[in-house]
């Protein structure tokens, strides 16, 4: 199995390097090993949902069914 450092990971998947350590010490990265202090991910690895973005669309949704969609004013 082919693996990628967390850098190149970080790259691929368009978020910050310590965005995929959190993901992996999360344990949510099938396959991520912890050597020394740097994380190997496989190289096939799906990127996770990130479960903050999840809560602002609810939070999003909230705010229309609350008004009806309309403005306040």
């Amino acid at each position: 199995m082919d693996y990628l450092s967390s850098a190149e990971i970080a790259k691929k998947w368009n978020v910050s390097q310590r965005r995929v350590a959190v993901f992996c010490k999360e344990g949510r990265v099938k396959g991520a090993v912890l050597i020394g202090r740097m994380w190997m991910i496989p190289k096939d690895a799906e990127k996770p949902i990130d479960p903050r973005r999840i809560m602002n669309k609810e939070e999003d949704l909230s705010d229309i069914k609350n008004d009806g969609g309309k403005e306040n004013g």
